[in-house]
C-alpha cells in the first residue's frame, strides 16, 4: 500500500513538473512579438508601405499587413519612426582576417604567419557582430580563416554561443599550387607553408579531394583560385569542381583576376565570380548570358590605402558597364583590413560610394544588398525577405534609403530570428548568449 501511493505522488509530482515546465518553454518561446513599423521598404517592387505590423513568433515572421490585430499579451516594438527593411547581404568578405597598416603594412602574408587560428577566430566572432550592428544579416566567408574558423564562427552563431549574421562560408581556398602565394623552394617544398590558406590541387584526384575536405568540415561554398598562378584552372578543371560541388549541394564561386580566367570561369559554368580585374564589356555580356553572379568587390577611393584614383576609376567604369549589361550584382566587399576609427561592418557600408560614383539607382544598390545578396547566398527560401514562414531578421533606418542611400549608414534597430540585437542605436545581445548549444551540436 505505501508503495502504491508513493508511485502515484511520484507520478503526480512527475506529471506537474512536466506541465509546467512546458508551460514555461512555451511561455518563453512562443509569445508573439508585434511590430509597428512606420514605413516597410519592399526592395523588390522598390516602394514603401506606411503603418504596417509585423507579426513575429518562435523565431519566424508570422504576418505582415496594415490592418492585422495585435494579440493579446503581445511584446510590442514600436519603429514608428523608421523605415524597416530587410537585412543586408554581404556576398564576399573574410571576417577572420584583419591585416593592418601597422604593423603588417596591410600585407596578409605577415597577418597569416603571426596570428594563430584560435586568434583569428575570436577576430572574427568580433567583426561579425561589427556587420551584424550595421544591419548585414548574412555574410558569405570567402575563405582565408586559418583552419576553418569559418566553419567555427558558422556553428558557434547557429548554436546560439554568441551573435552574428547568417554565415555561408567557404571553408579553405583551393587552387594550384600556391594558391596566392609564392612561397620560396625553401619555404614551399616539403613545409606546405600555404596551409592552412590554401588547399594545393593540381591533378583531377586533388581537386576532388580538397573539395571533399571542405564539405566535410563544413564548408557551404566552394571557392577556387581560378588563376592566381598563370598556368590556373582548365574549364575542365573548372567544371570537375562544379560538379564534385554539386553533388553536396553547394555552389562555386572563383577567384579571378585575369580575363582569360574570367572566361574561362564562364564557359565552365561557375556560380559566382570574385573581383572585377577579369571583367570586361565582353565578360559581362557572357555573364548576363549565363546568369553567372558577379562579386565584384568594388573598393572604394574613400578607404586610404586600399586602392588608386587609376584602379578606382576603372572600379567604377567596370560596375557601371556590368550593370548596363544586365549582369546579376551582389553587394560584395572583400573587407579583410582595418580601417583606423572603423568597425568592419562600416568599412563594408562604405563600399556604397563606388556604386553611387557608378550612378546605380538607389532602388538597385538596394537589390543587389538584400535580394540578390539572398539568391547567391541560397537562403531566400529560409531567411532575408520579410515574408511569412522565413526567418524573422530586419533592419531599422533613419530616413528613406530609396531617396538617399546613405540612410543605410544609420542603422537604428536590427533583429536576427526574432531576437533583438540592437535598439534605439545600441547594441543589446544579452539574450543571443547562452549557456549551451541550444540548437544542438550541427555541422551540416
Amino acid at each position: 500500500m505505501k508503495n502504491d501511493s508513493r508511485r502515484w505522488i511520484f507520478s503526480l509530482f512527475f506529471c506537474f513538473t512536466i506541465i509546467y515546465t512546458f508551460s514555461a518553454n512555451a511561455q518563453d518561446v512562443f509569445v508573439v512579438t508585434a511590430v509597428k513599423a512606420g514605413h516597410l521598404l519592399d526592395p523588390e517592387t522598390g516602394k514603401i508601405l506606411d503603418n504596417q505590423i509585423i507579426l513575429i513568433e518562435n523565431g519566424k515572421f508570422k504576418a505582415v499587413g496594415s490592418d492585422l490585430s495585435i494579440p493579446v499579451g503581445a511584446k510590442i516594438i514600436d519603429l514608428s519612426s523608421l523605415t524597416i527593411m530587410p537585412g543586408l547581404v554581404d556576398a564576399h568578405n573574410h571576417l577572420a582576417l584583419t591585416y593592418k597598416i601597422v604593423p603588417e603594412r596591410n600585407i596578409y602574408y605577415y597577418t597569416y604567419i603571426s596570428e594563430s587560428t584560435a586568434l583569428r577566430a575570436i577576430q572574427a566572432a568580433s567583426n561579425g557582430m561589427q556587420m551584424l550592428a550595421s544591419g548585414f544579416t548574412i555574410v558569405r566567408d570567402m575563405g582565408n580563416n586559418g583552419n576553418y574558423a569559418d566553419t567555427a564562427l558558422r556553428l558557434a552563431i547557429e548554436q546560439g554561443w554568441i551573435p552574428g549574421p547568417k554565415i555561408i562560408n567557404s571553408g579553405i581556398i583551393i587552387g594550384g599550387m600556391g594558391g596566392q602565394f609564392w612561397p620560396t623552394p625553401e619555404m614551399g617544398i616539403g613545409k606546405n607553408i600555404v596551409n592552412p590558406e590554401y588547399l594545393d590541387a593540381d591533378t583531377p584526384d586533388e581537386i576532388i579531394k580538397a573539395v571533399h575536405q571542405n564539405m566535410l568540415y563544413g564548408a557551404k561554398v566552394i571557392k577556387i583560385c581560378v588563376d592566381c598562378k598563370p598556368w590556373g584552372y582548365s574549364v575542365e578543371n573548372i567544371q570537375l569542381v562544379v560538379a564534385e560541388a554539386a553533388k553536396g549541394g553547394m555552389k562555386v564561386e572563383g577567384h579571378v583576376q585575369t580575363v582569360d580566367g574570367a572566361k574561362r570561369a564562364i564557359e565552365a559554368g561557375i556560380w559566382s565570380i570574385a573581383h572585377d580585374n577579369g571583367m570586361n564589356d565582353e565578360m559581362h555580356k557572357l555573364m548576363a548570358k549565363k546568369g553567372i553572379w558577379r562579386a565584384g568587390t568594388e573598393t572604394p577611393i574613400t578607404l586610404p590605402e586600399h586602392t588608386t584614383p587609376e584602379r578606382y576609376a576603372k572600379t567604377v567604369a567596370s560596375l557601371r558597364n556590368a550593370y548596363d549589361n544586365k549582369v546579376p550584382l551582389t553587394f560584395s566587399t572583400d573587407a579583410d583590413y582595418y580601417v583606423p576609427g572603423k568597425t568592419r561592418g562600416e568599412v563594408a557600408i562604405e563600399f556604397i560610394e563606388t556604386w553611387k560614383a557608378a550612378k546605380i539607382p538607389n532602388v538597385d544598390i538596394i537589390r543587389a544588398m538584400t535580394i540578390n545578396g539572398y539568391k547567391v547566398s541560397e537562403t531566400e527560401l529560409t531567411r532575408g525577405p520579410i515574408k511569412v514562414g522565413l526567418a524573422a531578421d530586419f533592419i531599422g533606418v533613419l530616413g528613406n534609403p530609396l531617396q538617399q542611400i546613405d540612410a543605410l549608414r544609420e542603422v537604428k534597430f536590427v533583429m536576427k530570428d526574432g531576437e533583438i540585437f540592437k535598439q534605439d542605436g545600441v547594441m543589446t545581445p544579452g539574450k543571443f548568449f547562452h549557456g549551451g548549444p541550444v540548437n544542438g551540436y550541427n555541422i551540416r
